[in-house]
């Protein structure tokens, strides 16, 4: 059998300033080459503490358990030693970077993920074609980073880096948050020309909507910092009929239980 590209193996997560607030309280969970795998939660259920954890995220303690990446465990490993690795989050809310360019940030980028400096004419070559494959213009990477974008060329950018870099393992932390229809279609059609069959990706969401452009082999639903419920496409499409209510009350969870989690 492959071996995965991402394996969660008990994995507890409390906050670093606050190390006796528990966010993540024993997660398992496998991503094979390939796959996309579906996170979906009411709010405060741990979904992107868990996103930034697997990046590397000195926010977040690992009290138990280990993040094996490809055969390694790099529980203790810097969030740059995992980027360089090919470990790539796109931020739910990216930053500006005023006076900082797209092509110098993605420059100095690649050279981190590939451990030496690229030919300028290389990169021009690699940047180019894969704006041509994202169907972006070249304005996009001459612009301060994030710096004026709306909110839908903001996550644009950021599938334009993931483009760039190749990343093994691709985390979207909420890439539909803010989109239009249309700027959603846009996204999503990005992501899915970028798929490729060595790597892996997990999208954390809220609704159902990406999912409709991104189909999900797996989808998986995390409540209170456990994975309560897994499934497939269609666990998905019920989540977006019914809610969670119903599917947690199946599970034991009361309805209250359900207001207190997605009040947190």
């Amino acid at each position: 059998m492959t071996q995965p590209i991402l394996e969660l193996r008990g994995l507890k997560v409390s906050i670093a300033e606050k190390p006796d607030i528990h966010i993540v309280k024993g997660i398992d969970l496998t991503i094979r080459p390939g796959e996309i795998h579906a996170l979906m939660g009411p709010n405060g259920s741990g979904k992107s503490t868990l996103a930034s954890t697997i990046a590397g995220s000195p926010m977040y303690v690992v009290d138990e358990g280990q993040i094996i990446y490809q055969g390694t465990d790099i529980t203790a490993m810097s969030a740059d030693e995992r980027a360089r690795k090919g470990i790539f989050l796109s931020f739910q809310y990216p930053t500006p970077i005023p006076g900082v360019t797209m092509v110098n940030l993605m420059r100095e980028s690649l050279k981190a993920r590939r451990g030496a400096e690229v030919p300028a004419r290389e990169f021009l070559a690699e940047l180019r074609a894969t704006l041509n494959k994202l169907k972006m213009s070249e304005d996009m990477a001459r612009r301060y980073v994030n710096d004026g974008f709306s909110g839908g060329e903001k996550k644009r950018a950021e599938i334009l880096q993931m483009g760039l870099l190749k990343p093994d393992l691709a985390i979207l932390d909420e890439t539909d948050s803010g989109l239009d229809v249309d700027a959603l279609r846009t996204v999503s059609e990005g992501v899915n020309a970028l798929r490729r069959p060595d790597m892996g990706i997990l999208i954390i969401t809220h609704y159902e909507r990406i999912l409709n452009y991104i189909e999900p082999d797996f989808v998986h639903i995390l409540f209170e910092g456990r994975i309560v419920k897994s499934g497939g496409f269609d666990l998905a499409k019920r989540i977006e009929h019914e809610g969670y209510d119903p599917i947690l009350k199946e599970l034991g969870i009361t309805s209250t239980k359900v207001a207190e989690g997605a009040a947190r």
